[in-house]
């Protein structure tokens, strides 16, 4: 594993891991720009599109736990440095392969192996453990800050390059993009030394200490919905900004960079204040925050600056759930399984993401309207909002392990 004598250099954990989030966020959030072209050009319905994002994030979700586990015993570099081979391996798939199945399966394995060896949850991990505790809110907030980032800076990138290039060609801009500046950055990712196990601890007994867990459970709730709404919005709003009669694509574009934008001082923020005040009241109000901005974007009128409003509204409030979480996870349980446990807390975020997209596609097939998922959405807001209030965030007292 690629570990040293002394803790690293956080700056540059934050650094070389913020530019991998940059990336893996951003290409990711401008996926929803290829559902109409690659429907159109291959006489697709909009399900079948839906159905590679959904798996995609179904996958990366089940992959998590894997990725947190491999992380956490050879080091994040090695992790990463695979991811990046199937990220670009994914967005080739998808520029290539014509055929429905094929392409829904390809992609979506790929694409989500490779988002779970380079998202949140592979670099929780080495962020938590480079991070002293008293800083470790505000870490986790810069790095949601980075995923931020990356969705404000690629989504006008994206756009451009598909109408530059067409789409197929801007996947293959994309690929050489991602091998580009994420190999590098993988290598300055350089794991501190190992965290104590005073209790002796193994990885069943990890798995079986949070499952057992009443506040993980509550948490792993409330990030389903968080999944649910961040995904179905990202993905199906430039559908439904079109189908409501805004047919300029730059009022979607503009949409989901502010949200993007937003969210960097969002995560910031919420990172900065995860350490002040508690956790668990911090996400209850995102939550019930994120139910009105939505009720009031669906009733106000639909104009350009309505979106606008609603997406700088949302951004602020978008991964802003990230730090809080992940904080709430090691505060209860250490950081020695962290990106493990980071992990199996995001697969319950993909399996509400998978929801989200495809359902959103399913039922605009059938309903003609994304009306029925925008009132889902509101009323897992409301849930979300009350089953993060009973959270205990104190950490576990652990016997320490029998000497042999």
């Amino acid at each position: 594993m690629f570990r040293t004598d002394r803790a690293p250099d956080l700056k540059t954990v934050l650094i070389a891991s913020g530019v991998v989030l940059t990336l893996a966020m951003g290409v990711r959030h401008g996926l929803g720009f290829w559902l109409q072209p690659i429907s159109q050009t291959h006489g697709w319905t909009r399900e079948t599109f839906s159905l590679a994002l959904a798996l995609q994030n179904l996958l990366w979700g089940a992959f998590g736990p894997f990725a947190g586990m491999a992380c956490d015993r050879i080091g994040t570099a090695r992790v990463i440095v695979l991811g990046a081979f199937l990220y670009a391996a994914g967005l080739l798939w998808m520029a290539l392969v014509p055929q429905p199945a094929l392409f829904v399966i390809g992609s979506g394995v790929l694409i989500g192996a490779a988002l779970a060896c380079t998202a949140f949850g592979a670099v929780s991990g080495i962020v938590g453990r480079s991070a002293p505790p008293e800083k470790r809110s505000w870490a986790f907030g810069i790095s949601s800050a980075a995923g931020s980032f990356g969705q404000f800076l690629m989504m006008p990138v994206e756009q451009q390059l598909i109408s530059i290039s067409g789409w197929q060609h801007a996947f293959f801009w994309l690929a050489g993009l991602v091998l580009m500046l994420m190999l590098p950055m993988a290598w300055r990712l350089k794991e501190p030394p190992p965290v104590a196990n005073a209790s002796g601890q193994s990885i069943g007994q990890a798995i079986g200490e949070a499952f057992g867990h009443r506040s993980f459970i509550l948490l792993l709730s409330g990030y389903f919905v968080c999944g649910f709404q961040v995904v179905f919005i990202g993905a199906h709003l430039p559908s439904y900004l079109k189908d409501k009669g805004i047919m300029n694509p730059n009022v979607a574009v503009l949409a989901l960079a502010l949200i993007g934008l937003f969210n960097i001082f969002g995560s910031y923020y919420a990172g900065k204040l995860g350490g002040m005040l508690p956790k668990r009241y911090l996400l209850a109000t995102i939550y019930g925050l994120r139910t009105v901005t939505i009720g009031l974007f669906l009733a106000a009128p639909l104009s350009a600056w309505s979106v606008y409003l609603f997406a700088a509204a949302m951004g602020l409030l978008w991964l802003s759930t990230v730090p809080l979480t992940n904080g709430i996870v090691a505060g209860i349980f250490g950081v020695r399984y962290l990106s493990m446990l980071s992990g199996f807390v995001f697969f319950s975020h993909q399996v509400g993401s998978f929801l989200g997209v495809w359902l959103g596609g399913w039922l605009f097939t059938r309903q003609g309207s994304y009306d029925t998922v925008w009132a889902i959405t509101l009323a897992l807001g409301v849930f979300a909002a009350l089953i993060n209030l009973p959270v205990r965030e104190q950490a576990i007292a652990r016997a320490p392990a029998a000497a042999p």
